[in-house]
């Protein structure tokens, strides 16, 4: 959960720890470069300011991708100007931000489509398929009636 404690009472000052983290995402960037290794750094748990929430989504920047989620509340995931660095942002019921992280990978594990998930969609498309076919011969049998009536 996002807890400021002892940024509560200076939302303004800039701390530097956004220039810290700033650094652990590079270096995290590198090994993720160099071996495929994700990781994610929780925000959520660090006593950072607004101003340095702020800083540090300026210097991330952002970049072309991005997708907004409504499932047990909205989650805001957008890929930042670095490629492989990603903002993940989850929001409670009541609109707060509930957690954060940035995450180092290809692409965030709550975008990824789980396999039950793409089962029950196979599934669904094939019945979707079938009632498809089974409209379009009777809309063909019915077009060829007419036409032999007329």
């Amino acid at each position: 959960m996002r807890s400021h404690d002892a940024a509560d009472c200076c939302a303004d000052a800039v701390t530097g720890l956004a220039e810290a983290v700033l650094s652990e995402i590079a270096d995290l960037l590198d090994q993720f470069a160099a071996s495929g290794a994700q990781s994610s750094i929780d925000l959520s748990g660090l006593p950072m300011t607004d101003a340095d929430r702020e800083k540090l989504a300026q210097r991330l920047g952002r970049g072309e991708v991005q997708a907004t989620l409504d499932v047990a509340g909205q989650t805001d995931v957008w890929e930042t100007q670095y490629a492989g660095v990603w903002w993940v942002r989850h929001f409670g019921g009541n609109g707060q931000v509930i957690s954060e992280e940035i995450a180092i990978t290809h692409v965030p594990a709550i975008l990824l489509t789980h396999r039950e998930d793409a089962r029950a969609a196979a599934e669904r498309l094939r019945k979707a398929c079938e009632v498809l076919e089974a409209t379009t011969a009777a809309d063909q049998s019915s077009a060829e009636r007419d036409s032999i009536h007329a």
